[in-house]
C-alpha cells in the first residue's frame, strides 16, 4: 500500500532521515521503534506532510506521490495522532474533530452545532470516550485529549474510500492500561481496512501489536524483522548498539536517605484536587508519588514549585515556607521542576539547547550583568555528554531536537541551576530504553549527591523500581503507603488495590 524509497531529511546541520526505506501492506501494523533521534517522529511527518523530504522516494499504491502537506495526506487516506497533540485546545471537542472539515455541518456560512456534536460523539464512542462533544478541549486530561487526537483521525473512515494510512506516533505514551485496551482493539478493527504504522518506546506493546517491526538508529534502518523474532533484549540491543547494563533501574545503586527532611507537607488541600497530605522527602530519597489520572499528584507536584496555590496547609523547604511561594521563588531555592508537556513549559523551543540548559540559572553565570560565554559553553558541553543529549552543538535549536531529547535538556536546565530538589512529572514520557537507563542513572548519581526526587512515574513498574517510598494516591487523599526498600516490598497489585 505505502512504500518510502531511500527517504532523506535535514534540519539545518541535523540529518535526521538518512536513506531510510520502509513498507507498509494494507491489513498490518508495522512497528517503528529507535531511540531518540533516531527519526521516527520525522519519518511520520514526511508521510504526514508537515515535513517535505530533501530526498527519495513516497509510493502510494504503486504510484510516484509529492504529498503537499496535512490536508494533501487527508485526502489519500492518511492519517497522525501526534505525539506532542495537535488539538486546539481553546476549541471544543466536536471543533477539533472536524477542524478543516466543517462543510457537511456548515449552511450558509453557519454551522449546525447540534448535528457535529451528534457526529463527533459517533466518532468519540469508536475510542470509547463517554464525554461531551461541545467540552472545551483545555477542561479534558492529557489522557482524553489523546484519545480525541485518536478520535479525529478515525474520520478518515467516512471521508476516504480504500485503504487508509494511519500514523500512531507514541499513542499510549500517558495512557492508562484500559485505555491502551481500547485503543489496541480499535487498532486491530482497523486492520481491515488499514496499514497502520505504530511508533512507542515500550517495546513490549509494540512485539504484541505489530507484524513486522523496523529498528532505526541515527537515522538509518538497521533491522527490519517478523513479529516472531521480536524480543525486548535483541530490538533494545539494536536500538541502542549496547546490552541492558546492570539492573534496568539501577537499584545496586540505591542508597538509603538521610534522616534530614529537605520538603515537607502538613494537610495539603486544594479544592477540587488533594486533600490532607502529610508528606516528608528526606535528603537522598525518591518519593514516588501513585494513582491513576486525576488522582491529585499531578496537582500536588505542582503546588510545590508554586505553578497552583494550596488552600489549606504548609509546606516547607529546610524550614522555608512555601505556601505563598512562586516558581521563581522555588527556583532561587533550589527546586527544579519537570513537566509532563515538556513543550509548553519544560524548553524553548525557538531557544538554542546551550540557552535552554542555562536558562534557569542566568545570573550564576553572568558577571555585573554579563554573561560568561566561555563558562555556559563548558557547561553546556559538559552536560550535552553527561546526559548523552544527541545534538551537533549546543547551537541547535530545540525546536530541531526529538521529543526524548527535549527532556533531557530540561533535566540538564535543572542539573545546571543547582537545584537541591527534583520535581518529576513523568520525566521518562516520550524516553527510549537507552534514555529511560540515562535518566535513571542521573537519579541515583543526584540522591547519592544529597539532592531529593519527588516523582510521578511513567510506569508502576518505574515507580517500584526508583523509589525509597511510595505514596498512593486515590481521589486527591492517601490511601496507602509503602516502604520500598525492606524485604517486604511491594507488588504492582499491592499499589492497584489502593489506585482503584
Amino acid at each position: 500500500m505505502l512504500q518510502l524509497n531511500q527517504i532523506v531529511k535535514r534540519f539545518g546541520r541535523v540529518e535526521a532521515l538518512k536513506s531510510v526505506s520502509i513498507t507498509v501492506n494494507a491489513g498490518e501494523v508495522v512497528g517503528l521503534v529507535g531511540e531518540n533521534g533516531a527519526g521516527k517522529s520525522t519519518l511520520m511527518k514526511v508521510l504526514n506532510g508537515i515535513n517535505q523530504p530533501d530526498g527519495g522516494e513516497i509510493r502510494i499504491h504503486g504510484k510516484t506521490t509529492t504529498i503537499t502537506g496535512p490536508r494533501d495526506a487527508s485526502a489519500r487516506g492518511i492519517g497522525m495522532v501526534f505525539q506532542e497533540q495537535s488539538l486546539i485546545t481553546n476549541l471544543s471537542v466536536a471543533e477539533n474533530i472536524f477542524l478543516g472539515n466543517e462543510a457537511p455541518f456548515s449552511r450558509f456560512g453557519r454551522i449546525d452545532w447540534r448535528a457535529m456534536s451528534a457526529a463527533a460523539g459517533q466518532q468519540l464512542a469508536k475510542v470509547g470516550l463517554d464525554i461531551d462533544p461541545l467540552t472545551v478541549t483545555s477542561e479534558l486530561s492529557f489522557m482524553h485529549r489523546q484519545m480525541v487526537e485518536l478520535a479525529k483521525v478515525l474520520t478518515l473512515e467516512e471521508a476516504v474510500e480504500g485503504s487508509l494510512c494511519i500514523l500512531l506516533d507514541e499513542p499510549t505514551s500517558v495512557l492508562e492500561q484500559a485505555e491502551i485496551d481500547i485503543l489496541f482493539e480499535v487498532i486491530r478493527k482497523l486492520k481491515q481496512r488499514a496499514g497502520i504504522i505504530f511508533v512507542s518506546h515500550r517495546l513490549d506493546e509494540v512485539i504484541d501489536i505489530s507484524d513486522r517491526i523496523y529498528v532505526l538508529k541515527d537515522g538509518a534502518v538497521v533491522s527490519e524483522m517478523a513479529k516472531g523474532e521480536a524480543t525486548p533484549n535483541r530490538i533494545h540491543h539494536l536500538m541502542v548498539g549496547r546490552a541492558v547494563s546492570g539492573s534496568y533501574y539501577k537499584e545496586e545503586q540505591r542508597k538509603p536517605f538521610l534522616p534530614e527532611v529537605a520538603l515537607s507537607a502538613k494537610g495539603l488541600a486544594r479544592a477540587r484536587a488533594f486533600s490532607g497530605i502529610d508528606l516528608d522527602l528526606h535528603v537522598g530519597e525518591v518519593l514516588a508519588l501513585v494513582g491513576t489520572e486525576g488522582a491529585g499528584s499531578e496537582a500536588l507536584i505542582r503546588c510545590f514549585f508554586g505553578l497552583e496555590k494550596i488552600h489549606l496547609g504548609t509546606m516547607t523547604y529546610k524550614g522555608e515556607n512555601l505556601r505563598f511561594a512562586s516558581p521563581s521563588k522555588a527556583v532561587a531555592l533550589g527546586l527544579g521542576y519537570v513537566p509532563r508537556e515538556r513543550k509548553v513549559e519544560g524548553i524553548v523551543e525557538e531557544m538554542t539547547v546551550e540557552e535552554n540548559i542555562c536558562l534557569a540559572h542566568l545570573r550564576g553565570m553572568s558577571r555585573f550583568g554579563i554573561l560568561k560565554f566561555g563558562e555556559i559553553g563548558r557547561a553546556t558541553r559538559e552536560l550535552i555528554d553527561k546526559m548523552r543529549i544527541k545534538t551537533p552543538d549546543g547551537a541547535t535549536l530545540c525546536a530541531n531536537l526529538s521529543g526524548g531529547n527535549q527532556q533531557k535538556v530540561v533535566l540538564a536546565k535543572w542539573y545546571n541551576a543547582g537545584a537541591r530538589v527534583f520535581l518529576l512529572d513523568h520525566p521518562t514520557r516520550g524516553l527510549d530504553v537507552g534514555a529511560k537507563e540515562d535518566v535513571y542513572s542521573l537519579i541515583r548519581d543526584l540522591c547519592a549527591h544529597g539532592c531529593s526526587v519527588l516523582l510521578i512515574g511513567d510506569t508502576l513498574e518505574e515507580a517500584l523500581g526508583l523509589a525509597h517510598t511510595i505514596v498512593v494516591m486515590k481521589d486527591g487523599k492517601e490511601t496507602a503507603r509503602f516502604d520500598n526498600t525492606g524485604a517486604g516490598r511491594p507488588e504492582p497489585l499491592d499499589l492497584i488495590k489502593h489506585m482503584v
